[in-house]
């Protein structure tokens, strides 16, 4: 039986445990540019006792970014502010892969340079509102992508990609969750497109299809991940079809010999199962737990063989040592939401660890 505290195997790259922590968008990218800080690199080498860290939603390109102060791997210095965090979870001995993430629709022109407005696979605006440097801000009606700027945005992801590779990363994970711009091309309501990138199952996969496998051609499949959450309505998301959706898109991943699937889960553990089935390669699983933060039980997915690794939120946020924390039974921190997004130190690097 698979225990959750064994070593692992990640398509070559060895990982000390199963634990997985999960991307989360913090804010604090506060360098020139959107550059990461040392105050970053000391959070994530807090982390490095996971199997695997993710870091939270990097943009690959300006006209990715949705959110104040989050990082981009699409400059030099970028880069360079990367590797102070790569070095330094590297020196505390984890493994951290950087998420790229382009937000799509969900973003506001004053987040943006003066001649970009945020963009989608349709001009189908999203309900809700981001906040700006003016504070809140209703989300706008997005430009429909050309077919030239998809081609160039795939690009994009594969050029982001490249460099995280250049600032020490050990792989990558696409966003293709949580409504952003990969999971906007696979919904039915944001992507009403009636070309070869909308309309039927395998025009809406498309996008993302094509975001894997160059990404995959770019650093190889084996340094790339995938992370979708389907059914998930976040950032105003509607799928019509959701278990025709993703069989079909794991079907067309599964040849393009990617590192892992990572499935934030839907209330329906039996989707989760059927994927498991068509999935060839390591499954990471984010249980369904909301409200509350995922704990020791979700280590019997991993049991079970549900899943060969678990990730985990909220409670790595306020838990540097989760793993030590699991493997005791706890006690654990609770998480501060009001230090979630932006700030300093406090509810990001202050929380204690156990042996404290």
């Amino acid at each position: 039986m698979a225990n959750a505290f064994d070593s692992y195997d990640l398509a070559g790259t060895k990982l000390a445990n199963r634990i997985a922590m999960a991307p989360m968008t913090r804010s604090r990218a506060y360098g020139p540019g959107n550059t990461p800080t040392d105050l970053m690199a000391a959070y994530y080498a807090q982390r490095a006792g996971a199997g695997l860290i993710i870091t939270e939603g990097t943009q690959p390109s300006e006209i990715g970014q949705g959110y104040l102060n989050t990082p981009g791997l699409h400059t030099e210095e970028q880069v360079a502010g990367w590797r102070k965090v790569t070095d330094a979870v590297h020196a505390a001995g984890g493994v951290i892969f950087a998420q790229l993430m382009h937000t799509g629709r969900i973003g506001h022109p004053s987040l943006l340079p003066d001649d970009l407005h945020p963009v989608g696979p349709s001009a189908v605006k999203a309900d809700g509102q981001v906040f700006t440097n003016e504070g809140p801000q209703v989300l706008v009606v997005p430009r429909e992508l050309t077919e030239q700027e998809i081609t160039e945005t795939i690009a994009d992801f594969a050029s982001a990609a490249r460099n995280a590779i250049a600032a020490g990363f050990d792989g990558v994970e696409i966003h293709g969750a949580n409504g952003y711009l990969v999971h906007q091309f696979l919904s039915s309501n944001a992507n009403r497109r009636t070309d070869g990138w909308g309309g039927s199952v395998d025009g809406r996969i498309r996008f993302a299809v094509e975001v894997a496998g160059a990404v995959a051609e770019a650093i190889g499949g084996d340094k790339v991940g995938i992370r979708v959450s389907p059914g998930n309505p976040y950032n105003d998301i509607a799928e019509d079809d959701v278990e025709e959706t993703y069989t079909a898109l794991v079907d067309r991943l599964a040849p393009l010999g990617l590192a892992y699937l990572h499935l934030v889960e839907n209330p329906d553990r039996g989707l989760t199962r059927r994927l498991r089935e068509r999935w060839p390669a390591t499954l990471i699983v984010n249980p369904a737990t909301y409200p509350a933060a995922t704990g020791p039980e979700s280590l019997a997915l991993i049991e079970d063989g549900t899943a060969d690794l678990v990730s985990f939120g909220a409670n790595f946020l306020a838990n540097p040592d989760l793993p030590a924390r699991l493997a005791a039974g706890g006690p654990f921190n609770t998480p501060d939401p009001a230090s979630f997004y932006g700030g300093d130190e406090r509810g990001y690097t202050d929380y204690p660890a156990l042996d404290a």
